[in-house]
């Protein structure tokens, strides 16, 4: 299953800067069995771009499928084919990471048989077993996270959207996600993910798209972009085509 992203825009207002775009004409496609990054610095559309795709915000213009699903035009059947990880989403504090897994297992329909060795499987996988009957929040910042991975994809969805996954991650815990996603993708997942860490997108990346001020300023493999640029390194090739884009300007 291919996500095929057009032309993506989402406008808004403010009244210090008026009208301005936060993603602008964004196209990408990512396939089954890839991992697509979004890399770029706070601010650049990362976020909004994700919250779009994954029908949080509606957006301004553009389209998007995923296999012969129209996300804007049919946004209950792509949830159900989707898992979003927000930057910004909380846990039930009270609730255990079994309880919260259960209840979004039920609440996304998955069976009671298939769903007690779903959440089995993702406490091995994202390895926080030890803490599966523990309150939410007594947990660390990181198992928090691990939990809030789990949670967005306890249905097993085709496309996984992750904003920031490694966010309060310590090395080992990182470690842990990066295998994780690196499994899903070996089992046919279609894979995105933002990402302002230079050696995260180059480690797991298939393709990468470089985002500054809602813009794809450019996308392709790292052989591609460095050949693009005619720089080494991933931070280079950033660096680069910011300066080149702020030039244009």
């Amino acid at each position: 299953m291919k996500l095929h992203v057009e032309k993506l825009c989402k406008r808004f207002y403010e009244p210090a800067r008026g009208e301005f775009f936060a993603c602008n004409e964004i196209s990408f496609e990512v396939g089954q069995g890839e991992i697509f990054g979004l890399l770029g610095p706070n601010g650049a559309g990362k976020t909004t771009t994700l919250r779009v795709i994954s029908t949080i915000l509606k957006p301004t213009s553009g389209s998007a499928h995923l296999g012969d699903i129209d996300i804007f035009q049919d946004p209950d059947a792509a949830r159900r084919a989707m898992g979003f990880l927000s930057s910004s989403t909380g846990l039930y504090e009270r609730l255990t990471p079994r309880e919260i897994l259960t209840y979004f297992g039920r609440l996304s329909g998955v069976a009671e048989p298939a769903l007690k060795e779903k959440i089995e499987s993702l406490f091995l996988a994202l390895d926080f077993e030890q803490f599966a009957d523990a309150r939410c929040g007594k947990l660390s910042q990181g198992t928090k996270q691990k939990v809030s991975i789990a949670r967005a994809i306890i249905h097993d969805p085709k496309l996984m959207i992750f904003d920031e996954p490694s966010t309060g991650l310590d090395v080992l815990a990182t470690q842990s996600m990066h295998e994780f996603i690196k499994q899903a993708k070996g089992e046919g997942k279609c894979i995105v993910f933002s990402t302002h860490i230079m050696s995260e997108a180059e480690k797991l990346c298939d393709r990468i798209g470089i985002i500054n001020d809602g813009k794809i300023l450019a996308q392709g493999t790292l052989s591609e972009l460095r050949e693009l640029t005619g720089e080494t390194y991933l931070e280079e090739v950033f660096m680069a085509l910011v300066r080149k884009y702020e030039l244009a300007k």
